[in-house]
């Protein structure tokens, strides 16, 4: 299950589409779920948005988005809280 799994950092935008595209064609996944923490959140919905709106159009639709937040300590040792998502896109 987790080879269905997209994680959205820093890479070039277009490099998350074209994974979440593939997982649908090439590995004919049924389910991508993507996921972003932090300040990526908004990336990880635009290519959510991209994916299922201009190239598997009429395919795939969000299933599910699940909302969370996590404790870490950061690079200074200071205990931080940083919200999560996780969409869930499956085939129609």
């Amino acid at each position: 299950m987790d080879d269905n799994n997209i994680f959205i950092g820093g890479k070039p935008f277009m490099n998350y589409v074209t994974g979440v595209v593939m997982q649908f064609t090439t590995k004919n996944a049924p389910e991508v779920i993507i996921k972003a923490r932090g300040k990526f959140i908004s990336r990880a919905v635009d290519v959510a948005e991209v994916t299922s709106k201009r190239f598997l159009e009429g395919n795939i639709e969000v299933r599910d988005i699940r909302i969370n937040s996590e404790d870490f300590q950061n690079k200074e040792g200071r205990d931080v809280r940083v919200s999560t998502i996780e969409i869930a896109l499956a085939r129609k």
